[in-house]
């Protein structure tokens, strides 16, 4: 064998080796942030949800089932993505339903002790959402998000505009 065939042969072997590996990695990472990402969005909506069901029973009291099938399968993406910190907010969001789930069924407690938890569960889904918010969504979806829920560019909320009547009825 000559060495001069060799050498650029072994040399250009682990190069295409090495670079095969480079790009699978990074496609292989940039899929996976790609998943936690569409999982916290998922998420995101469901505290969302739940968040408007608790406001409800806060205000009306009214109880609506909360979500969390969202929650449940996608848990292992969120743990790999958020730190234990950040993940121990999105817990605590859920696990308020269990006191969620008490205040339902309990009759005869008295309204000042209902509102009072009702906060806090309140108070958990926001921390929840504010936290998917900056984490899934960039500054421009975020300030667009915040702009369509106030109302768009007519400072009106979605609730106090007038309905859009539709063509050809």
């Amino acid at each position: 064998m000559d060495p001069t065939v060799l050498l650029p042969g072994v040399v250009g072997a682990t190069c295409g080796a090495l670079g095969w590996l480079a790009v699978g990695l990074y496609m292989t990472r940039r899929q996976n942030l790609r998943a936690a990402m569409n999982a916290g969005r998922a998420v995101y909506f469901e505290l969302a949800m739940n968040r408007m069901s608790v406001e409800v029973a806060l205000e009306y009291a009214s109880f609506a089932p909360l979500g969390r099938s969202s929650f449940d399968r996608l848990l292992p993406e969120l743990a790999t993505w958020l730190e234990p910190e950040q993940l121990q907010t999105i817990v605590a969001a859920y696990m308020a339903h269990i006191g969620y789930g008490q205040l339902s069924t309990t009759q005869g407690l008295p309204v000042a002790v209902r509102r009072q938890a009702l906060t806090g569960i309140l108070g958990t889904q926001v921390r929840a959402m504010e936290l998917m918010r900056t984490h899934v969504f960039s500054a421009d979806e975020a300030r667009r998000m915040t702009l369509a829920e106030s109302g768009g560019a007519t400072g009106q909320r979605a609730d106090e505009r007038e309905p859009v009547a539709r063509q050809g009825a």
